[in-house]
């Protein structure tokens, strides 16, 4: 008889499609199983999607807080400076400006000393002997108390005007060298740097070759009336966070302006559309449409349905207390659509901050504040979406444990299933050559009596 080699092939019956059907049947708990750890899966994902938007919300919130060492209307200050004769001066301000109107008045420009040569018939025409000297000191002393010095000596390299040039600028001391070939030759001209600090004073065999034809000198002007100095064109300590550029002398007027609106619209338009961004997700994923029958992600979940009221209520509840001027967000022209959404009245906080900035200021931190923290609670790394999902991937390691206990399990059955079916086709097989036998003997009887 013929070996067996898959179910039904001896016994022509569908053992396979049997077994199949059977081991379907006993599955439908692993079956179960997996279903539960892909709803957990999913819910893992969704509290990652939801925890994304809320951190997103979290940051723009923060980004409404005080700063440390400032006041709330310094958080959105931003300065303009703006001088009426923009010949006489220029200037910028920054974070730490004061708004206000100065008269300027430029009496003297910076201006760095400079020495011209004598006259040299050209550019490698010698000028001293081989060992002479030209030193350079300089009016103030350097970072660590000692006076600065510098010396040129004359060797075969530099004895010309071209080399003495390269040396100077070699040198690297704040003196700048060039050749200026004229009518009537070449001359050395070098120039120091602005300022009475930056005075040089030239000394050894070669000075003789070299006359002061501009003195260093510090720019002077008043502002208001007060004197005030400095020791290049450039005058950024005079005034706190305004850069003054001298240009030329003379009297004009400075004005510094603060801009609150600028600033605080961006923060709170970001605010906003981080809010929305969150506000859509939780809606989507708690909503339910009955006429598809489909739940949301986390439809009914309690993470959810926390932060959901958690941001809501912080955005009617925030107020900044005592007898301020503002105490809801509504009130700087942020409202709320039916559909939680925000939206913002530039206008209205426009004019808000026109009346009273420290007051619209103070309510913007304020509720940067709250979220900020009250989100923390949940979308920290101990906050509410952490802990369910730390509690969904616990689960899920208990079901993928459950899981491959039951397979082994089902393995068993199937291997017992296949072992009894095995046998069934094998006796059916027999039983199956057994018949054909005697159905062959008795067709062989049946034809030897019809032939006697």
């Amino acid at each position: 008889m013929a070996t067996i080699t898959s179910l039904g092939a001896g016994s022509g019956l569908d053992l396979e499609s049997l077994l199949t059907n059977l081991m379907t049947a006993e599955s439908a708990p692993l079956t179960a199983l997996q279903k539960k750890v892909s709803s957990y899966n999913t819910k893992i994902s969704s509290l990652g999607t939801l925890k994304s938007k809320l951190s997103a919300l979290q940051t723009a919130a923060a980004a409404l807080k005080t700063e440390v060492g400032k006041t709330a209307l310094d958080k959105f200050a931003s300065y303009t400076a703006t001088v009426a004769d923009t010949t006489v001066a220029t200037a910028t301000a920054t974070t730490g400006a004061v708004a206000g109107t100065y008269a300027l008045n430029v009496t003297q420009l910076a201006q760095a000393q400079r020495f011209v040569s004598s006259t040299f018939a050209s550019t490698s025409t010698a000028v001293g002997s081989i060992g002479d000297t030209l030193t350079f000191d300089f009016a103030t002393l350097d970072s660590s108390g000692n006076s600065r010095s510098k010396t040129i000596t004359l060797d075969s390299s530099n004895n010309t005007l071209t080399g003495l040039r390269n040396a100077i600028n070699n040198a690297n001391m704040g003196v700048t060298a060039t050749i200026v070939n004229g009518t009537s030759g070449a001359q050395l001209v070098f120039t120091g740097e602005q300022g009475l600090d930056n005075e040089i004073t030239i000394g050894g065999p070669l000075a003789t070759q070299f006359t002061e034809e501009l003195p260093a000198l510090d720019a002077t002007y008043t502002l208001n009336g007060i004197a005030a100095t400095s020791t290049t064109n450039v005058s950024s300590k005079v005034l706190d966070g305004v850069t003054i550029n001298l240009a030329k002398l003379g009297t004009t007027t400075l004005t510094v302006a603060a801009d609150y609106t600028t600033n605080m619209t961006t923060a709170l338009n970001a605010f906003i559309t981080a809010y929305n961004a969150a506000n859509t997700t939780m809606t989507t994923m708690g909503a339910y449409d009955a006429t598809s029958k489909t739940a949301g992600a986390l439809q009914g979940n309690q993470v959810l349905r926390d932060a959901q009221t958690q941001v809501r209520s912080l955005i009617y509840s925030t107020t900044t207390g005592g007898t301020s001027s503002y105490q809801h967000l509504s009130e700087l022209g942020v409202t709320v659509g039916t559909d939680g959404s925000l939206s913002l009245d530039s206008t209205k906080l426009s004019n808000a901050l026109a009346a009273d900035p420290s007051a619209a200021a103070a309510l913007v931190a304020k509720v940067g504040t709250a979220f900020n923290t009250e989100l923390e609670k949940t979308v920290g790394t101990t906050g509410r979406i952490q802990i369910a999902t730390n509690s969904a991937t616990a689960m899920i390691k208990d079901l993928t444990d459950r899981q491959d206990s039951l397979q082994l399990h089902l393995d068993a059955i199937e291997a017992r299933y296949r072992a009894q079916f095995t046998a069934l086709d094998t006796l059916v097989s027999r039983l199956n050559s057994t018949s054909d036998y005697l159905t062959q003997q008795l067709a062989s009887l049946t034809s030897s009596t019809s032939g006697s």
